[in-house]
């Protein structure tokens, strides 16, 4: 071979390297995008109940106020609901008790299609109630055999993805006394399909009660619900009979089991545990009180047993971690972080070999950790976006063994795409999930950049470009990487932040705003919560609330939780509560408060906008051409025909045993 050759060879070699490099740094930062800020709207959600809690327990009138609000709270089993007649097409099919096979047959084939999907409303109460009267009568952790069936298959989070539910029941078949199957949680919230994943997953464990484990995720909770989606989704499918319905979904959170424990020998539980996890402490909780993990309950004159509360919790949103030791779980603002350290010392506690968990998203669906004794199993495909991850389930024979299947669905959708194409629907998607949270911070970020362009030239270097973006969003995002996707077009040495701006500000990335759900409009959808938090400060339960029992309600807050605001602020707004000026605060004017102060923001981000629109700004009249092209890809890319879910259209790949 001439020289001329082996330097073309290693030329070749060389940018084929590069090219290799350069595609694997943008999986890696979109994949930081997707997890990063999935964990901070989790944090949000986690910090607003950890209020409410602390809340709770510096008022001293709290027990009383939570045993009222309690009180007032029956059991859906217990209600006798009217059920009002639903608009729109309806299956035609209809279901009795017990639940069967045929049944079974029956809710997929209707679930599967596109269009006249819905059960009618006194079906989906019976599937509810049904497994809500079972379940309540089962332990706090499932006890899982292999001895008959010689293995059992693990699903770990579903999310309403109903098409990954059936591609695993087409690839490994019916639950059966041979076919047993544990669901790790989380099988709503996110997806479009939630009601019928659960409805089906629940009619499963009603056919095969000996087959079917079904172990309680954090999102199998209705204040996760409020802000991500499910409720919104159950709200649009049965509009005359929501609220009936969901009371009746509460019941069946409530007494979902905490956890299985399989062969006595491995635990699976949805988040994983922290150093003081205790599972015979676990085993005696009594759960049905815990109709929402983030609002613990107040019942019968009890003080809240947070040490009780805290091991549901850590079971919950706990995360394995690389490094050692056990801490508080900073990125999602619940659970904990658990190291190796703390995996050996729970596994010799209690004598187990090792955890199966699932609560992350992982690009090939699973993941070992710990010296392979934290298994993560995550069962939704195209998760984040199309093409962004595998999903997988998990087999174990009765050797314990694990075996993994991994698969896409809808893998027709992908099929004819190239890898650069697959790759730019991924980045889209993870622009627009990012360009909306940076939307929740738009002025401060505009006030920020400001201070470092006193001229206002528009442009800023790149290290304050940087330190503005982190200080501001507080995402941990590598901020470098990104500045051509969120100031596209900007020279090496400086950046136009007037286009970062710009794109917040882009038709596309404003309706997916509009599109998702603050954690305002979840405080305000779920309003137990602040009926609660207005009976603790109704110290006299007037129904009203006067300025001296705010004013005592503020000092607890401020001797307790201080530095946020001071006392002069806090009294302001709670002056500006008074609606009708009586001196007084009642339900209706502490509700509309919150209402309202989240309309007054939405209202503040239009007004601004109209006056950018008509101000001739000098440095842009109007977003660049590269703003423009990168909104217009961005919308293309979130395009999705809707088509009849069809459990054949995957791709499926045995990546075999690891023992």
């Amino acid at each position: 071979m001439d020289e001329n050759a082996i330097r073309a060879a290693i030329f070749i070699q060389k940018w084929f390297r590069r090219h290799q490099a350069r595609q694997e740094m943008r999986k890696r930062c979109n994949w930081q995008i997707f997890q990063n800020v999935e964990y901070a709207c989790e944090q949000d959600q986690a910090e607003l109940y950890k209020f409410f809690n602390d809340l709770i327990k510096h008022m001293p009138q709290a027990a009383e106020a939570g045993n009222k609000s309690n009180s007032q709270r029956c059991s859906g089993l217990e209600k006798s609901g009217t059920l009002y007649e639903e608009s729109g097409d309806m299956a035609r099919i209809e279901l009795t008790v017990p639940i069967t096979k045929s049944h079974i047959d029956l809710l997929i084939d209707v679930f599967r299609k596109k269009r006249g999907n819905r059960l009618h409303p006194k079906y989906v109460c019976l599937i509810l109630r049904e497994a809500a009267k079972s379940l309540k009568q089962m332990p706090n952790l499932w006890m899982v055999s292999t001895a008959v069936s010689q293995q059992v298959t693990i699903c770990g989070d579903l999310h309403g993805k109903l098409d990954d539910l059936l591609v695993v029941l087409y690839k490994n078949g019916l639950p059966s006394a041979s076919n047993p199957y544990v669901f790790n949680g989380d099988f709503v919230d996110r997806g479009k399909r939630g009601l019928e994943v659960f409805l089906l997953l629940l009619s499963l464990y009603l056919a095969f009660p000996n087959a079917v484990f079904l172990n309680r995720g954090n999102h199998e909770d209705s204040v996760m619900n409020a802000r991500y989606g499910f409720i919104r989704e159950v709200e649009g499918k049965y509009p005359r009979n929501h609220k009936y319905l969901l009371s009746l979904i509460d019941e069946v959170y409530r007494w979902l089991p905490l956890g299985s424990i399989l062969n006595n020998r491995v635990l699976i539980v949805h988040g994983g545990f922290s150093d003081t996890t205790n599972l015979d402490l676990i085993k005696s909780i009594d759960r049905g009180k815990y109709v929402s993990i983030l609002r613990p309950p107040l019942m019968d004159g009890e003080a809240l047993d947070k040490a009780e509360w805290q091991q549901i919790f850590d079971v919950m949103w706990s995360d394995p971690q690389a490094s050692q030791g056990c801490k508080p779980n900073q990125l999602r603002g619940a659970g904990v972080w658990f190291g190796p350290d703390t995996t050996e010392s729970f596994l010799k506690r209690h004598r187990l070999s090792y955890v199966i968990r699932s609560h992350e998203c992982k690009p090939n669906g699973h993941e070992f950790m710990h010296d392979n004794k934290v298994i993560t199993i995550f069962s939704a495909s195209n998760y984040y976006a199309i093409g962004s991850n595998k999903g997988a389930y998990m087999r174990l024979n009765n050797q314990l063994v694990p075996h993994f299947v991994q698969y896409i669905s809808a893998a027709s959708q992908t099929k004819e795409l190239s890898f650069k194409q697959r790759m730019g629907i991924v980045e889209c998607a993870a622009l627009k999930e990012l360009a909306v949270r940076m939307r929740e911070h738009r002025d401060e970020l505009e006030e920020e950049f400001q201070k470092y362009d006193p001229d206002d030239s528009g442009c800023i270097t790149i290290a304050k470009w940087c330190f503005v973006m982190e200080s501001v969003t507080k995402l941990g995002l590598p901020w470098r990487l990104l500045r051509e996707k969120l100031a596209p077009g900007t020279d090496s040495q400086s950046v136009n932040y007037i286009r970062t701006l710009d794109l917040l500000d882009t038709d596309v990335i404003m309706k997916a705003e509009a599109d998702g759900t603050s954690v305002m409009d979840a405080l305000y959808a779920n309003k137990a919560s602040l009926e609660t938090i207005f009976n603790i400060i109704d110290a006299d339960h007037s129904g009203e609330i006067t300025l001296d029992e705010f004013e005592k309600a503020i000092d607890l807050l401020v001797a307790h939780m201080p530095g946020v605001y001071s006392k002069n602020e806090m009294l302001e707004k709670c002056r500006m509560m008074d609606l009708n000026g009586d001196g007084k605060v009642d339900l209706n004017e502490f509700l509309e408060a919150f209402r309202l102060s989240d309309l007054h923001r939405k209202e503040q981000q239009e007004e601004y906008l109209r006056k950018r629109s008509t101000t001739k700004s000098i440095i842009s009249q109007h977003p660049s051409d590269s703003v423009t092209k990168l909104a217009d890809k961005i919308s293309k890319n979130m395009v999705l025909i809707e088509q009849d879910i069809d459990p054949t259209d995957c791709e499926a790949k045995d990546v075999g045993q690891r023992s």
